[in-house]
């Protein structure tokens, strides 16, 4: 079962927003017709990592990671990365690797049940969805009993919010409707289940004011800066990110489609201020991932 052993002070960031893309017999976590056009979206064709690489790449650079796959079986009819391996494999570097479990919540009982033997049996620390890409509203009630169950284990939640390279360029989108991943969709959810840390990953193009709405409202959500170079960041996040929202704003890249590096150079160009980026790039996270406190 996983436990984490980082060492905050060794590390000098926590990303939150890392794609476990290829398991260890290289099944992928997409069909290859989407692999290909997010290839092109994000005009990269770099290797797909699986965990060890991953650990490896973030120990070179003194970090630490959330790692995690997306179960989309129903939406995809493709069998996703198992949680289980990740959540094993990352046990194996647990200096650097956080696991998030993902299940489909479209399954119903069967999610619940998978979710529950991934905290309690694997140790994860979160989940990650991707409403889009599984094709479901998180606000819909019938997803209630998901966010209940992770809201009583006390794991947070990550989202997917925003514009998606994921089958952009593809006739009719592959399907996916992007407004299911509308940062206000995650509203009632927070409403209803106060207790549920909410991230918000992205910045929430073209919804950006929703986000903010949403995370000055409700002070159990977060925002994590993953997918974009930090040089396209909204003004208004980067305002937001420098004043009231400065402790749940989160350091995420999107690896390997952006990397560490990347970011890291870009930020410099930006107007968020040195103060507060110590937050962003780790103390937030460890504070919301409960790492400042040994658990």
């Amino acid at each position: 079962m996983y436990q984490p052993a980082i060492d905050l002070d060794a590390v000098t960031a926590i990303d939150m927003h890392v794609h476990i893309e290829v398991d260890d017999h290289g099944h992928a976590s997409l069909p290859d017709p989407l692999v290909a056009a997010a290839s092109k979206y994000f005009k990269t064709d770099g290797p797909r990592p699986a965990v060890d690489a991953i650990a490896g790449y973030y120990r070179e650079r003194r970090m630490a990671a959330v790692v995690f796959t997306v179960d989309a079986r129903t939406q995809l009819d493709h069998e996703p990365i198992s949680s289980v391996d990740i959540a094993r494999a990352a046990s194996r570097h647990a200096d650097v690797l956080i696991p998030f479990g993902s299940v489909d919540p479209r399954t119903g009982e069967a999610a619940l049940e998978l979710a529950t033997r991934l905290i309690e049996d694997e140790g994860v620390r979160g989940f990650k969805f991707h409403p889009t890409v599984q094709g479901f509203d998180p606000g819909h009630e019938e997803y209630a009993p998901l966010w209940g169950l992770l809201e009583r284990a006390g794991v947070p939640a990550l989202f997917h919010t925003g514009q998606t390279g994921i089958g952009a360029g593809m006739p009719g989108g592959y399907g996916f409707l992007l407004g299911l991943s509308n940062p206000m969709l995650l509203d009632p959810v927070a409403a209803n289940f106060p207790e549920l840390q909410i991230i918000m990953a992205h910045p929430s193009v073209p919804w950006q004011d929703e986000a903010l709405s949403v995370a000055t409202h409700k002070h159990n959500t977060w925002i994590d800066l993953s997918g974009w170079s930090p040089r396209y960041f909204p003004a208004t996040l980067v305002r937001y990110a420098n004043s009231i929202l400065k402790r749940r704003v989160l350091f995420g890249t999107d690896y390997p489609m952006l990397t560490p590096d990347r970011w890291l150079r870009d930020v410099e160009g930006t107007d968020l201020k040195p103060e507060v980026l110590p937050g962003i790039m780790k103390d937030n996270a460890a504070r919301l991932l409960g790492l400042d406190s040994g658990t």
